[in-house]
């Protein structure tokens, strides 16, 4: 029995490789810095992918960031981060004297964030010279009918150019009439100032269509190996996409992340939040031509933490002390008679007879009960996504929810009411609790099970860092679980890790996701989070992925998933509970 097959009999419906951008790997020659899903080596990328039984691809999120920030959960909205054109597109547009200004001469290794930035733009620079001279008439013309299409490219193309113009990229820094641009909104100012800068405006827009057409050519890539492409709906918002959108924010309010097992202190995003007022108005309405951008682009979603989407935790920005503001903030709608935060009673919709004062308001119980009027309006913005992805003829069952170790009773709520499930860090998994949310025992059939994510230790990390004690208590565990026949082979990492995967496939969860590092045996880590700085968020595959893979199989140092099905069929041919 292959895979596929195996799959099939054991229920998955949905199995994931998840990889952001950054990481694809690069052919010797394109190397720009950073990896893209348009590169040739991502092309092989996603054959290896389907010859290996996955059905899909999970993308992170893949808006422009900044120079000096690489974390793609802090990118725009809707303009594509322009590292998405990979070298070779470049080589069809630039002559070879300005690619080797910019082309690694040693390729591979980690991503080179402000390299890849510089370089992009440098190329982009001289393409856009040649268009304007000239060269390419149809793609001058589809250039015109892109900026018609989307309004959205040269209010970002705008903000670019001043950015470029001020020095800096954090509009607060910026003169107040242009940090105020659009609040209140000045179209006399704007016209001034986009006329001023349309040279740069439609240079950026060049990037963006540029941008589009790879994303355009990569779906149909993986629509030849029939792979599904899920986007990533980050939950915050781009410097750029607060300075436009500044009038459907909250004022004096950030969004965060409370206390939780996963961030013991919280975590202060500093993410604008949506005025619970003008959800139904403008608002709604921005978020509305978000989801439509998304299905527009991804065949479904993962939605990042979408308690901002339900109940968003939020704390006061003019705090000196951002850590211990976001650790006395609140949830937004949960908090009808807080006296440290009056503004969120006029928005409530939990009432105060709701609360259990005894425990911590951060508490996933702090809500004891809803009734379903009220979990209707909880569900506003989601029952936008769900509508959103029905027009686009997409299932919203497809959907996977960021949920971790906090589910608040609106989430939850939220959840049972359109049938998603959550998220199961198995690595995270407490075993001596049997209730614990992150085993895999405890999955729905509509849960997302996985052994890591992109902020969390690759597997392989983790096993070698695990005391004796720890990794004797997995191997009980997943000895008696899976049934296993050979179980002194726990002692080897590679076996153990597949072992700890089969739990996953062998569990009631239909969809399973992978993370790259934890597939192919890495040990760095590509993401820490809060962290920001130029050696985060830089792992990459190299562009000898296969051989790689082959090798440290050989070796036991990277999962077998051909292993971890038969492992999982053999738990079930011993009685172990599946769906």
């Amino acid at each position: 029995m292959n895979v596929v097959e195996g799959l099939q009999k054991l229920g998955i419906r949905r199995l994931l490789l998840a990889i952001h951008d950054i990481s694809f790997p690069s052919d010797p020659g394109e190397d720009l810095g950073r990896g893209s899903p348009a590169a040739r080596a991502a092309s092989r990328l996603f054959a290896y992918a389907a010859s290996l039984g996955f059905t899909g691809i999970q993308l992170g999120p893949q808006g422009q960031t900044s120079r000096d920030n690489p974390s793609p959960y802090d990118g725009a909205i809707f303009s594509r981060h322009l590292g998405l054109v990979p070298m070779g597109t470049w080589a069809d547009l630039v002559d070879e004297a300005e690619l080797s200004t910019w082309r690694l001469r040693s390729p591979g290794g980690p991503a080179q964030h402000g390299h890849a930035w510089d370089g992009a733009r440098a190329l982009r620079a001289v393409a856009y010279a040649e268009l304007t001279a000239g060269a390419w008439p149809d793609l001058r013309e589809e250039l015109a009918a892109y900026r018609r299409d989307h309004a959205w490219c040269d209010r970002d193309g705008l903000y670019e150019a001043l950015a470029v113009a001020r020095g800096v990229e954090d509009h607060r820094a910026w003169p107040v009439a242009e940090r105020d641009l659009w609040f209140p909104a000045q179209p006399a100012l704007v016209a001034a100032l986009a006329a001023e800068h349309e040279e740069a405006i439609d240079r950026y827009a060049f990037g963006q269509l540029l941008a589009h057409r790879e994303h355009v050519r990569v779906r149909g890539v993986l629509l030849r190996h029939r792979l599904a492409l899920y986007g990533d709906l980050q939950v915050g918002y781009a410097d750029r996409d607060a300075w436009v959108f500044r009038s459907v924010f909250f004022d004096g309010y950030r969004m965060g992340a409370p206390p939780s097992r996963t961030n013991p202190e919280g975590q202060p995003w500093n993410y604008p939040v949506l005025d619970p007022q003008q959800l139904r108005g403008d608002a709604g309405a921005l978020v509305a031509a978000r989801f439509d951008s998304a299905f527009d682009r991804y065949d479904s979603m993962r939605i990042d933490h979408p308690h901002g989407l339900v109940c968003p935790w939020i704390y006061c920005a003019d705090s000196a002390n951002p850590l211990a503001a976001v650790q006395s903030g609140a949830r937004v709608y949960d908090s009808p008679d807080l006296p440290d935060h009056p503004r969120l009673a006029a928005v409530a919709i939990a009432r105060a007879d709701q609360l259990d004062r005894s425990l911590p308001r951060y508490a996933d119980a702090w809500v004891r009960d809803l009734d379903a009027a009220q979990v209707d309006r909880y569900a506003i913005l989601f029952d936008m996504l769900v509508a959103s992805a029905r027009r686009h003829g997409r299932d919203p069952l497809d959907l996977s929810c960021e949920v971790l170790s906090t589910m608040p009773r609106p989430l939850g709520e939220m959840l049972r009411r359109t049938g998603l499930g959550r998220w199961r860090i198995t690595q995270k998994a407490n075993l001596d609790d049997p209730r614990d949310v992150y085993r895999a025992e405890n999955a729905e059939p509509r849960d997302w099970v996985m052994l890591g994510n992109h902020d969390t230790a690759p597997v392989f990390a983790l096993i070698k860092s695990w005391r004796p004690a720890k990794r004797d208590a997995w191997a009980r565990h997943l000895s008696a679980v899976l049934h296993l026949a050979h179980p002194e082979r726990l002692s080897e990492p590679g076996y153990l890790a597949t072992a700890m995967l089969a739990e996953l496939l062998a569990s009631r969860a239909e969809n399973v996701s992978i993370f790259f590092a934890d597939l192919f045996g890495c040990e760095e880590r590509f993401n820490v989070p809060g962290l920001v700085d130029a050696a985060n968020w830089t792992l990459r595959l190299p562009h000898d992925f296969e051989a790689l893979h082959a090798q440290r199989l050989a070796a036991g140092t990277a999962l077998d998933l051909g292993l971890a099905v038969e492992l999982a069929l053999a738990a079930q041919e011993h009685g172990a509970e599946r769906r």
